[in-house]
């Protein structure tokens, strides 16, 4: 039966690019203080619009506590059909530096048969995804659908202030299902069909150092007075030893990972690294992103380099990411990093520490009929069998989904892979890869209604 969705998910792809053109012309970027809130608002107003045209009921606003909205909606599936609940989000990361996009950020464009633009794969490229897939089971099997559906499309997932998570606490029935959908992730490589078993969790702090009461003359001052930029750069030196792995005392650093591999010249290839530059730390690729925790230096708050004056710094900041595997909690690797920098303090430097939040760790059961399920489909839709790997990244919702619904199944797909680019200029997405994903979410849908029927 898969040839007659196959075929109507081919169809589709002409109306998947428009669609795909008309939600990436919206610069949903939910921070106000970049982007006129209007245009997240126009975002999910097309959202809702698109999900109740393929048949979905109940579909409306939820005003989470972070300000923002995100879009539901439902529909009863047959009687005794398990419920399935799609998950995506339409805000997207703001377009950094637009001068660097060789087409327009928020205008699709195609080029070397690739569909470029922000959120043409994060995430906007995976609503597409669910909107497709259940066209296609509309045109082949009419009104009815094999599951019970939900649909929850986030609007503030990249800025992490985690509304729909405290929405979805305070309002537990609401996202309730039997199997759960994140399309929020995407392929191992293209062409590899791939389901993400774990995600890192993540957590963050702005260090501050201030040593002067004010900024002093590097030539009158310098080599005595205590530089607070200097001291900082020394404070940050000290998270990662000479191989570049992570040195936090008290933070496990030697995981290893037993699945899928990510070979070194995939990896820099994918990341694009510059001839003669080393990888950072040891172990296996994918030990290093997804079974051991990372640091990451975000930014510094110091003098530019044009209009710098010569002067000694009274103070600097840095904002720290820290990224952690699954069994670590991220309060107490948190705490550990907090402790780690107050001990590393040169010269009785003044230290603070403002903590920022806390997103825990995933780690997937793939044994259930849901996976069973999706294996099936997404042999059947990419002609190879579906591998399991760890994703670097993090998605605190599937944390609060795991505890509220323990025996729901959480499958993370999507139609991300490494040379979309997320978060980062000319973002892209393959239509092949798009395609292909729509496919095996139908087939998927299909089969799982079978196999929880059996």
């Amino acid at each position: 039966m898969s040839q007659p969705l196959a075929d109507a998910v081919r169809s589709l792809m002409d109306r998947a690019r428009t669609d795909l053109a008309e939600l990436v012309a919206f610069p949903s970027v939910a921070d106000p203080r970049q982007f006129p809130v209007e245009e997240c608002e126009k975002a999910a107003r097309w959202v809702a619009d698109a999900f109740a045209a393929e048949g979905l009921t109940g579909v409306r606003f939820l005003d989470t506590p972070d300000g923002t909205q995100s879009v539901y909606a439902e529909l009863p599936g047959p009687e005794g059909a398990p419920t399935v609940l799609l998950y995506s989000h339409y805000d997207v990361q703001p377009p950094l530096d637009e001068s660097a996009w060789l087409s327009p950020a928020f205008e699709l464009t195609e080029r070397d048969g690739r569909w470029y633009g922000r959120g043409a794969a994060d995430c906007k490229g995976n609503i597409l995804m669910h909107l497709t897939a259940l066209r296609a089971l509309r045109q082949v099997y009419g009104d009815t659908y094999p599951v019970g559906l939900k649909i929850i499309v986030e609007g503030s997932e990249e800025q992490g202030t985690g509304g729909l998570e405290r929405y979805a606490e305070a309002h537990p029935e609401l996202l309730a299902a039997d199997a759960i959908v994140i399309g929020d992730t995407g392929n191992f490589a293209p062409g590899l069909p791939t389901v993400t078993a774990s995600l890192r969790g993540m957590t963050a702090i702005e260090v501050g150092v201030t040593t002067l009461a004010g900024n002093l003359h590097s030539g009158a001052f310098g080599g005595a007075a205590p530089d607070a930029l200097q001291s900082l750069v020394r404070i940050l030196a000290s998270l990662h030893d000479e191989h570049g792995d992570v040195a936090v005392d008290g933070l496990a650093a030697d995981q290893t990972w037993e699945g899928v591999q990510y070979p070194d010249e995939q990896f820099r290839a994918d990341a694009k690294v510059l001839d003669g530059v080393a990888l950072t730390g040891t172990g296996t690729v994918a030990d290093r992103l997804w079974a051991r925790p990372s640091v990451t230096v975000l930014g510094i708050d110091a003098p530019p380099v044009i209009g710098a004056t010569s002067s000694v710094q009274a103070a600097a900041k840095a904002l720290v990411s820290l990224r952690v595997p699954p069994g670590t909690d991220p309060a107490a690797a948190q705490q550990a990093l907090v402790a780690h920098l107050e001990a590393r303090t040169p010269l009785g430097a003044h230290l603070t520490i403002e903590r920022q939040g806390n997103g825990a760790p995933f780690l997937a059961d793939t044994t259930g009929p849901a996976y069973e399920a999706m294996g099936e489909a997404m042999r059947t839709a990419f002609g190879t069998p579906m591998v399991a790997s760890g994703e670097g990244g993090s998605i605190p919702l599937c944390n609060t989904l795991q505890t509220l619904y323990p025996q729901a199944e959480i499958v993370l797909i999507g139609v991300e892979e490494p040379t979309t680019q997320i978060h980062a200029v000319n973002e892209s997405v393959d239509p092949l890869e798009l395609e292909r994903m729509a496919l095996t979410e139908a087939l998927f849908l299909r089969r799982y209604a079978e196999l929880r029927s059996a």
